[in-house]
């Protein structure tokens, strides 16, 4: 069970994620995006899930019980080959229904000081 303490608190990564066009054409070729010149929009998810995990694994979640409900993205600008980002995770909103508990949590992605792409999970942890 989360620790309700955690609602509102953000958790940022002490290592950046250096991108990379080889990261960028594979994840492109997963999905048949013939554009190589930035990262697909959806890109963001490949760094934000695997770093909110790891910020997030002393949360006090059941990892092995979650499913992924929903995810959103704000753009701020495109993510392109030598970026430089920070991952930071914010546990947003909480709440139990029907024994499963959905989690919201908005990962931010930063360039030094920019702002580049916001992610929103809906983390659904199973009864």
């Amino acid at each position: 069970m989360l620790d309700p303490d955690l609602i509102g608190r953000t958790f940022t990564g002490d290592k950046s994620v250096k991108v990379s066009q080889e990261s960028i054409t594979k994840f492109a070729a997963v999905i048949g995006e013939p554009n190589l010149d930035c990262a697909p929009p959806t890109f963001a998810i490949s760094i934000t899930l695997d770093q909110s995990q790891k910020l997030l694994q002393d949360s006090g979640l059941d990892w092995t019980r979650v499913v992924h409900g929903e995810q959103k993205f704000e753009i701020l600008r495109p993510i392109v080959a030598g970026d430089d980002l920070l991952c930071s995770s914010t546990i947003e909103t909480y709440r139990v229904v029907a024994g499963n508990e959905i989690v919201s949590v908005r990962s931010d992605l930063h360039s030094g000081s920019d702002l580049v792409v916001s992610t929103w999970s809906t983390l659904v942890v199973r009864a």
